[in-house]
């Protein structure tokens, strides 16, 4: 086995790899991978806005491990991340991790303790909807299953009945992230990985996932409060470890985040919580039209709305890193085509700190203008609120 460990959007290094695991890591597409121009039988490998760490499965049964760091500190990211999805994210921003270098060692251990510290008083039980055949009356007949199977007899009869019991939603997700993690590539700390089999264990009555299969749908309440933190963990592992694809002949399995669109579910989510106390309401991925036959489709990330529904703001996030050529020019495009279709006179493009200060570009012929924002990744949790809240307050001194 090759293991390969990068830095996100550091120097590509040069290894020694065959033609087909060279081959084989550029159709994973988490890292970038070409042939060395100046190194025979070695190649260039560089990491470029996705992290974690994916094992790539070759043809003849040999792996390629990879282990991906993030820039931004562990912690960081991991409040980040629980800005990703709806309103439910992990808000904590005092995570303790600094005793682990990389991301998946940092999540499977603070799992490991959120989750055993959730089923320490004890199963969570709730009401669980159950369907079956039987021969005894026990809760509802479902006529039509009834009358397509049975017609015309008495017995048996299909039912659905209410049963109290701890094979329940929560506890089904944090069995799911729990086997996940021990799925994953090596680098899980001893003391984590037996935390998780200790917790595996005590689950295991607990009805298991089916791989591949959609995760059960959870809603924070004051009668699951206790297992929030472990849940919105569980939420962040089974969204990353969701890589699992087979271009061709090569099998890419693991837990990468892809940073572009963690900054963005950040900072959408984060302006959205920050402008839930105004009139009005706002939009993630908001669906119009460029033209007016409605054949050319926009989704800007963030829109806010008044209480009418007529646009009154608009912004997209872009997490960067480098300068690509045309920097910006191309994100300055598309906003023009969005302030346009939505007859704004102002859009905001909301990027990474690192691709330049603070500018405003006054379209000419057009009364548009398009603000730039950086926002500073490596500021603590609270100030990145702050600064958060900031953006806040000039998009809706915009309107």
């Amino acid at each position: 086995m090759t293991f390969l460990e990068l830095d996100e959007y550091g120097a590509a290094i040069s290894v020694p790899l065959s033609d087909a695991e060279g081959r084989a890591l550029t159709l994973s597409r988490v890292v970038e991978a070409a042939p060395d121009p100046f190194t025979p039988g070695q190649w260039r490998i560089r990491a470029e806005g996705k992290v974690g760490a994916a094992k790539v499965h070759l043809p003849d049964g040999g792996t390629i491990s990879l282990r991906i760091s993030p820039k931004i500190p562990v912690a960081r990211l991991l409040f980040l991340l629980g800005f990703s999805r709806s309103g439910k994210g992990w808000r904590t921003e005092n995570v303790q991790v600094s005793e682990d270098r990389g991301l998946l060692p940092a999540l499977a251990r603070l799992f490991a303790t959120q989750a055993d510290k959730a089923l320490r008083q004890g199963f969570l039980k709730g009401y669980r909807s159950i369907d079956e055949t039987a021969i005894v009356m026990r809760g509802r007949v479902r006529m039509t299953e009834q009358s397509r199977r049975h017609h015309g007899r008495l017995v048996p009869l299909e039912l659905t009945r209410d049963e109290f019991t701890d094979d329940i939603a929560e506890n089904r997700l944090i069995l799911a992230a729990c086997e996940r993690l021990l799925r994953l590539p090596d680098g899980i700390p001893a003391a984590a990985r037996g935390q998780l089999l200790r917790l595996r264990a005590r689950l295991s009555g607990i009805t298991p996932l089916q791989r591949g299969g959609k995760p059960p749908t959870w809603y924070a309440s004051r009668l699951n409060a206790r297992y929030h933190r472990a849940l919105r963990l569980a939420d962040i592992v089974l969204r990353g470890a969701s890589v699992e694809h087979h271009p061709g002949d090569v099998t890419v399995s693991g837990f990468i985040f892809d940073m572009a669109r963690v900054f963005e579910d950040f900072v959408t989510a984060a302006l959205r919580e920050a402008l839930a106390e105004r009139q009005g309401y706002c939009v993630l991925q908001a669906r119009h039209f460029l033209d007016e036959h409605k054949a050319v489709r926009i989704i800007p990330d963030f829109v806010r709305y008044s209480a009418d529904g007529t646009p009154l703001a608009v912004a997209d996030a872009k997490y960067k890193a480098e300068r690509p050529a045309g920097f910006p020019d191309a994100d300055l495009y598309q906003m023009l085509a969005y302030c346009t279709a939505l007859d704004l006179p102002t859009g905001h493009l909301i990027y990474a700190k690192g691709n330049g200060a603070r500018a405003s570009h006054r379209i000419r012929h057009s009364g548009i203008t398009v603000h730039q924002h950086a926002l500073d990744l490596d500021q603590s949790p609270a100030e990145l609120r702050r600064s958060i809240e900031t953006l806040a307050r000039f998009l809706t001194s915009e309107i």
